[in-house]
């Protein structure tokens, strides 16, 4: 009978781990490795240091335009117009009133999907565009201010959000449109549709929105800029987004559908249950690069009138009190794009992980 001795576990050799060990495999493993590091390690100190001097150590911080002697970037330019950059037009006293929808965003966002009972979360999700409507434009006691007035970051916000919650229905509705091939002419409408607005800029859409379509509309009728702005966004992105799920669909096996089928399952049934939550998890990225792209071209709205963060720029360095200060304008607005962008791309990876069944 054989005897098994169990032996102490030793501990891994000092060679194979530590911060040594990481740094050889992972930036010094060959020769080419190491010159890209070497080049990386120079380019980082080539740029980083200037950039810290001219936007911290060397920037103004406070003070009046005429008491700048420093070098660096001169935030006072910020300070001073943050309320243009951030509200356009808006009322100052009313300012309590984006800044509420935004605590409600955010509520929206990370609040509701942790309550249980799903009556509330759609009631929340029903009301949310409702009571923010109200509180931005006002009405209901509320004192009512026009849409001419709105701008900065609170326009940039509000044109990507309608744009995206409000295309992603019906980009999923033109997919599965294009999908059917049991209805000919619905297929051959989504298909004409989804092309010919994939094939244009959205400049020109915007454009179309904003001079052509009035003339549709018999004298005395009177269409919001904002509200045909948003109207050609929606229909833009969701162009977009229905591709992004065909692939979606297209990437799902024959099994499912036919699985589906053998449930007893309508068509209709089969897509909400089993099909569609399988393509949008497996579209996830791809809708998020849509967003985010969506998210940038809403600088567009310039085009038809509307003055975004980045319009923003251009229009508050025009003030004579204030000329020269369109570089912090920028670096300014690069930030607040990148942060948006940034936090985006975060959240998609926490919700890839979070619906992650394929362990």
């Amino acid at each position: 009978m054989a005897v098994y001795t169990i032996k102490e576990a030793k501990p891994a050799p000092s060679t194979s781990k530590g911060v040594v060990f990481w740094l050889r495999e992972n930036l010094f493993s060959t020769i080419p490795n190491t010159l890209l590091t070497l080049l990386g390690i120079y380019f980082i100190y080539s740029t980083i240091p200037p950039l810290l001097d001219w936007m911290i150590f060397d920037a103004t911080w406070s003070g009046t335009k005429e008491e700048v002697v420093k070098e660096g970037a001169r935030w006072i330019f910020i300070i001073e117009k943050f309320d243009q950059f951030m509200y356009g037009f808006y009322p100052e006293a009313l300012h309590w009133r984006p800044n509420l929808v935004a605590v409600l965003s955010l509520a929206l966002i990370f609040g509701v999907p942790r309550i249980g009972n799903i009556k509330i979360k759609l009631a929340a999700m029903l009301l949310y565009p409702i009571v923010c409507f109200i509180l931005i434009r006002g009405g209901l006691g509320l004192e009512v201010i026009g849409t001419e007035k709105w701008g900065g970051l609170m326009l940039t916000i509000l044109v990507a959000a309608v744009g995206i919650i409000a295309s992603f229905p019906i980009g999923i509705l033109l997919a599965l449109g294009r999908q059917s091939d049991n209805m000919p002419i619905v297929k051959t409408l989504c298909i004409g549709f989804i092309e010919f607005i994939r094939g244009v800029p959205l400049i020109t859409i915007l454009f179309m929105a904003s001079v052509v379509l009035p003339l549709f509309f018999s004298d005395g009728i009177e269409f919001d800029k904002l509200l045909r702005a948003l109207i050609g966004i929606t229909l833009f992105q969701a162009a977009y987004i229905a591709e992004v799920i065909r692939g979606g669909l297209q990437a799902i096996p024959k099994g499912q559908y036919e699985a589906s089928e053998s449930l007893g399952l309508t068509y209709w049934q089969g897509m909400i249950f089993i099909i569609l939550p399988q393509a949008l998890k497996i579209s996830i990225p791809n809708l998020v690069g849509s967003f985010i792209s969506l998210f940038k071209d809403t600088t567009l709205v310039l085009i038809i009138g509307l003055f975004d963060i980045l319009a923003m720029v251009t229009l508050t360095n025009s003030d004579t009190s204030w000329l020269g200060f369109e570089i912090e304008g920028y670096v300014f607005v690069t930030m607040i794009y990148w942060v948006f962008c940034f936090s985006m791309s975060q959240y998609s990876r926490v919700i890839e992980r979070k619906y992650n069944t394929d362990h």
